[in-house]
């Protein structure tokens, strides 16, 4: 269809700093102001299809999704931050007759339609040469692919991955339980291929790296590539206790597609589960089963409530009501003792014993976190850290190699990077696509330090949001009630706020990931003198004058 140009709104009825989403034919355009230059986007994110006019517009061009952190170039459509899976449209837009007027196709305005295809043609791909490897198909791997061609990288990417499918979506495995892998692929295949200029080898393990000779050795020995840059993005692997019954059939740990199954198919009604960790992870599948009518859902945890490390004791009490009057049980401040066979059947588990008390299991779940899965990487001459991880630079660059070796990259679950003046390894999937974004730009010829806020949520009866790093935090400061699901806490480190969390409060962590990235987050003492996140102008042009 033709591009049309379309009277959408009075101009007075659009301020410096103000977005606004409009009607368009049959779509709807996101329309911003900027000082004197007026903008127009699709209205809705690639991501999970929020509306946009509901996030956070900054003055320095930046549209950020009210939801998941998802950021996109006012200007240019492009993507900013993970985890939007693609652009958006930019539509040309100007004032005439007192009128604000938006040329574009009309088909591009609708929802269906939000999505733009990556700025590089197929045409502009070299099929030729050693090119990117990147070792795993997760996020950071797909987001790397994505950053790459954005940027105008030609030249041949290679994934490497043991799942026998594209990068998926791994947030709704736990989140949602969808056990059909096709479902959560960001791109099929074919897409990658056709598209992206991606060769993906699925169901395939790198089992060794030859930094000299820039190689990497596929299922020890049975093949192997060549490669010009590198990018270690294997994932995690998930911890197991050392405990007897540990390796009982059905015992579960939660990573894959194919766990996912195994856990769908075990939940059924009338069923008893037991979870061994109150992690993120546990507690997500806990908010999924606990609508599947199991005769009971036990959860072992160490910590006096859930999530107090990282979100502190309020929250996690709040989050403990919840999940209570949901029928679940907490057996907190608690050590597993051991997972015990049934007398029926050695080969299952029957039971969790805690205290001397065997809490009885049809199925358990065990949510302890995560190692580095890279044991591959043993006598590559790439230096491990201790528990796995890889030291990288501010540019994710491998900071521990042989002379003479360069190009090697590490990003996501397996990166100890810097973050707020510390080397840190954080577990968090949208942190894994942003480093991939990062990469994908320094390969490309970009160089690109990694500065972004990790950014995290989580389904608990109510989306949990939250932005930023606070590890030993001092302080929390509340406002509203954990235990109604509707707050917003401040986690104070130092004298600052180095991180916020919230339900029920968009875009608040939106906005607050942009204050800490700007360095305008207000004080502990102003928070608690009643100032609001909101009310924080980051959107007008005048507010640039105050980015420290």
């Amino acid at each position: 269809m033709a591009a049309r140009s379309i009277a959408v709104l009075d101009e007075h009825d659009l301020k410096d700093g103000q977005m606004k989403e409009v009607d368009f034919d049959k779509g709807k355009v996101l329309v911003a102001r900027l000082g004197d230059e007026i903008h127009a986007t699709s209205a809705y994110c690639t991501h999970y299809g929020a509306p946009l006019a509901k996030g956070v517009l900054t003055a320095d061009a930046r549209i950020v999704c009210p939801w998941h952190g998802a950021c996109f170039n006012l200007c240019s459509g492009d993507i900013e931050d993970a985890p939007a899976p693609s652009a958006i449209h930019s539509f040309k837009a100007h004032i005439s007759n007192g009128k604000i007027h938006v040329t574009a196709n009309p088909d591009f305005t609708l929802k269906e339609n939000l999505a733009r295809p990556p700025k590089l043609s197929t045409a502009g791909f070299d099929a030729v040469g050693k090119g990117t490897v990147i070792i795993g198909g997760g996020s950071g791997a797909f987001q790397a692919v994505e950053s790459l061609r954005e940027h105008g990288y030609k030249f041949p990417i290679t994934i490497v991955s043991k799942e026998p499918h594209a990068p998926i979506d791994r947030t709704k495995l736990s989140k949602a339980l969808i056990t059909d892998a096709s479902k959560l692929e960001w791109k099929t295949p074919a897409d990658l291929k056709i598209k992206y200029g991606v060769n993906l080898r699925a169901g395939v393990s790198v089992t060794s790296v030859e930094l000299q000779d820039r190689r990497v050795i596929l299922d020890n020995g049975k093949d192997n590539i060549v490669y010009d840059k590198l990018i270690i993005a294997p994932g995690g692997t998930p911890r197991k206790l050392p405990i007897p019954g540990v390796d009982l059939e059905n015992v579960y740990t939660f990573r894959g597609v194919s766990d996912s199954q195994k856990v769908d198919s075990a939940a059924l009604e009338g069923k008893k589960v037991v979870f061994i960790g109150s992690s993120f992870i546990s507690m997500e599948l806990v908010t999924v089963l606990s609508k599947r009518k199991l005769a009971s859902i036990d959860v072992i945890g160490m910590e006096e409530y859930p999530f107090e490390v990282v979100l502190g004791k309020q929250v996690g009490a709040g989050l403990k009501k919840f999940h209570e009057s949901q029928g679940v049980k907490f057996h907190m401040q608690t050590r597993v003792d051991k997972i015990v066979p049934r007398e029926d059947n050695p080969s299952l588990a029957g039971g969790v014993v805690v205290n001397g008390e065997a809490l009885p299991a049809d199925f358990v779940i065990m949510g302890v976190g995560v190692a580095p899965a890279t044991e591959f990487l043993k006598g590559s001459g790439i230096e491990l850290e201790k528990g796995g991880g890889i030291e990288v630079d501010e540019y994710l660059r491998v900071a521990k190699l042989p002379e003479n070796v360069e190009g090697v990259f590490a990003i996501g679950d397996v990166a100890i990077y810097p973050q707020a003046g510390e080397l840190v390894r954080i577990e968090h999937w949208n942190v894994a696509g942003n480093h991939g974004r990062a990469v994908g730009k320094t390969i490309a010829g970009q160089p690109q330090p990694f500065v972004k806020t990790p950014v995290f949520w989580s389904a608990q009866g109510q989306q949990l949001r939250y932005c930023g790093y606070a590890a030993g935090h001092d302080d929390v400061i509340i406002k509203g009630d954990p235990g109604e699901m509707k707050f917003i806490a401040y986690y104070v480190k130092q004298g600052k706020i180095v991180a916020v969390a919230s339900m029920q409060n968009d875009p608040v962590v939106s906005a607050a990931s942009e204050l800490l990235r700007l360095g305008l987050m207000p004080s502990p003492d102003e928070i608690k003198a009643g100032k609001d996140l909101l009310a924080v102008d980051i959107s007008s042009i005048s507010s640039l004058s105050k980015v420290a």
